[in-house]
């Protein structure tokens, strides 16, 4: 009887970005169902977990730091997982996400809610429906430790299977050089 190998916990998640780094994951096609072998995915949004769970493995971690929830729940991430990968260029650099930074954010909510177009949102931070933003956009790195980077906007699937492989394998992530570039 041979005993079989324990199944790596994974998480995704998605920060400030617009969800391509997540979309590049599903591209990975044929390829989900020999991952699906060798993970249990315990959290992410293409499933249904409301709380960021304990003992997870593997985080892939897309997207910025752009408001106090994104705050809250990197600082989850890291701790309750072994390995944190920042997971495209905006999780890596702030890349699109960041350009608000340009802004002051009191004139932002200004001009996009209050002299915009359509209503004005109740309460902001008096009913926490909308997550205070933060004063700057920051990548992933500057708030927690990260063990390794995806680059790329979004990366491909071949740089995301060499990671994630790597991982599975329990392998640093040491992607080739061709594949270290951002964008």
């Amino acid at each position: 009887m041979t005993k079989q190998k324990k199944k790596i916990r994974l998480a995704t998640v998605w920060l400030g970005g617009c969800s391509g780094c997540h979309m590049s994951f599903l591209d990975l096609d044929e390829k989900l169902i020999d991952l699906a072998g060798l993970v249990e995915l315990v959290y992410s949004p293409i499933a249904d977990a409301k709380e960021f769970p304990k003992n997870v493995d593997v985080t892939l971690v897309e997207g910025a730091v752009a408001n106090v929830d994104h705050l809250e729940l990197a600082e989850q991430i890291r701790e309750r997982s072994k390995i944190v990968i920042s997971f495209g260029d905006c999780a890596v650099t702030g890349n699109v996400t960041s350009l608000r930074n340009k802004l002051n954010v009191d004139d932002l909510l200004t001009e996009v809610y209050k002299a915009g177009p359509g209503a004005v949102p109740l309460g902001l931070d008096s009913d926490k429906i909308m997550p205070a933003l933060i004063d700057r956009v920051v990548p992933l790195h500057q708030i927690i430790p990260v063990d390794a980077f995806i680059p790329g906007c979004p990366p491909d699937r071949d740089r995301i299977w060499a990671a994630v492989s790597a991982l599975i394998a329990g392998e640093p992530v040491r992607l080739p050089e061709e594949m270290r570039y951002f964008g």
